[in-house]
């Protein structure tokens, strides 16, 4: 089954690939019969996987003997919500590409192998498999930037890819130095020999890792590779960007770095803590400043994904269980955010929230619906936004990091709900500006892409058991692992 989900995109790359030119068309075809197939079975593993049960699904088999390199997926309460979010966003991705006509073959081509790179990270449990999924990721967002970005695409794609290039490089040293010290990749079994380590060995480590994975997170300072990216990236790959490789960066530290290194993670964890704040704090002044509504929205998730970081860096199961909320809901409403730029820019022409007002009078679809996403994004209460940083505050707060994390990360949020509620006051309300003087409203196309994201905004909102029933066993267990 998981194989299935992982290799059926790769499938459709392969056809996409190989269609005729003069057949423009057929590649969104392929594209959204993969993708649709792949959120089917992914539908059918989240309705049939048992909360609490482990790892389900399991798939193994030698890869590489001589190395001691397993062929390894399994998907357990950390990776399901990641997985089910990946399907659904490939999907609808595709959705929002759907009027590609600059090299259809190549963008669909690329967008289903940059789908088998972020399931294969979410479900490898084998870290040399896990590497190469998280390797071949940078290829085709290298390649949808760099070929169907803005006027400086070529800049930020090389950015992006050099950056997260480095930080692999110390990924790969870690994982080769926990091989020598264990004999083995498989992250199950590693877990079992973790105490053993060095602490000091395990401190290096850590920050080996941490490099790795902060860069996709990614955490300040290393997260300027982010707003270049997302301005200069075509819609889909924006809404990729933001809605899954970024929590590639936080997963990778649930799922590697702290329960294997956690004598690391001890440490560590109050620069994590220190790191986190200023990612929020700073992230929520430096979109007050922006002027282009992207970079707004970029800047917005170097602030959301520090809540994330702050929910690891506690160790409780509150802030872990936050952590994986902020990640799924991030997901959601960023995406979702992206898409509506996307929208406005093409009928406006313009992201200078100078240049656009008025938006509920003239096309007040995607007014209502950038307020919304909004709201959610500021963390309003019944909205999905809210459980992630709610629990990130409280898991920071009852754990034995200083109270001062908490309170300046508080802090965030009153700045967050500010810039968010300064952009809409410019662009949702007064009189429609010259820019957008006689576009017409969102389509069918557009708002339907964006209801199942509203939809899931709003039930983990209200319902948080929709998504704490999968993470908070791995989250209890991990907090004990870790002495919480």
């Amino acid at each position: 089954m998981l194989s299935l989900i992982v290799f059926i995109p790769l499938a459709a790359a392969v056809v996409c690939a190989l269609l005729p030119a003069n057949r423009p068309t057929w590649p969104r075809w392929v594209a959204l019969v993969a993708s649709a197939v792949d959120l089917a079975l992914v539908a059918y593993v989240t309705a049939t996987f048992a909360p609490g049960g482990g790892q389900q699904f399991v798939e193994r088999a030698t890869w590489v003997p001589q190395a001691n390199i397993q062929y390894y997926l399994a998907v357990d309460g950390l990776s399901l919500p990641m997985l089910f979010l990946t399907g659904l966003l490939t999907f609808l991705a595709v959705l929002v590409s759907w009027k590609t006509e600059v090299k259809p073959k190549f963008w669909f081509a690329m967008l289903m192998l940059l789908a088998v790179g972020m399931t294969g990270v979410f479900l490898a449990l084998d870290l040399i498999l896990f590497y190469v999924f998280w390797e071949l990721v940078l290829v085709p967002m290298y390649f949808l930037i760099g070929q169907w970005g803005g006027p400086r695409r070529e800049y930020a794609a090389m950015k992006f890819f050099l950056y997260t290039l480095l930080g692999s490089v110390f990924l790969l040293l870690g994982i080769i130095v926990l091989y020598l010290q264990t004999g083995t990749f498989d992250v199950i079994e590693m877990i079992k020999l973790a105490p053993s380590l060095d602490a000091q060995l395990q401190w290096w480590l850590f920050g080996a890792l941490f490099l790795g994975f902060a860069v996709k997170v990614p955490i300040w300072p290393l997260h300027t590779w982010l707003p270049d990216a997302h301005v200069e990236a075509p819609t889909a790959a924006s809404a990729l960007l933001a809605g899954v490789l970024l929590k590639m960066g936080t997963y990778g530290f649930l799922r590697v770095s702290l329960p294997l290194l956690p004598d690391g993670f001890h440490a560590w964890r109050g620069a994590l803590a220190a790191l986190a704040v200023v990612s929020i704090i700073y992230g929520a002044l430096v979109a007050f400043a922006q002027t282009d509504l992207k970079k707004l929205v970029a800047y917005s998730s170097v602030s959301h994904m520090g809540f994330a970081m702050l929910g690891i860096a506690a160790g409780t199961a509150a802030g872990l269980n936050g952590a994986q909320a902020v990640n799924f809901s991030h997901g959601l409403v960023s995406a979702a955010l992206f898409i509506l730029v996307g929208n406005v820019y093409y009928r406006a022409h313009t992201r200078e929230i100078s240049e656009i007002s008025g938006l509920a009078n003239q096309i007040p679809r995607a007014a209502f619906l950038l307020s919304f996403f909004g709201f959610a994004s500021l963390g309003l209460p019944g909205l999905s936004g809210f459980v992630g940083e709610f629990l990130s505050l409280v898991g920071a707060w009852v754990s034995d990091l200083a109270r001062i994390w908490p309170l300046l990360a508080g802090l965030g949020v009153l700045f967050g709900a500010a810039y968010i509620l300064w952009m809409l006051r410019r662009v949702v309300f007064g009189q429609p500006s010259f820019a957008i003087a006689d576009a017409t409203d969102l389509d069918v196309l557009e708002v339907g892409v964006l209801v199942p994201l509203a939809f899931f905004t709003v039930a983990i909102g209200i319902y948080w058991d929709l998504l704490l029933r999968f993470t908070d066993p791995f989250s209890t267990a991990l907090a004990k692992l870790l002495g919480a």
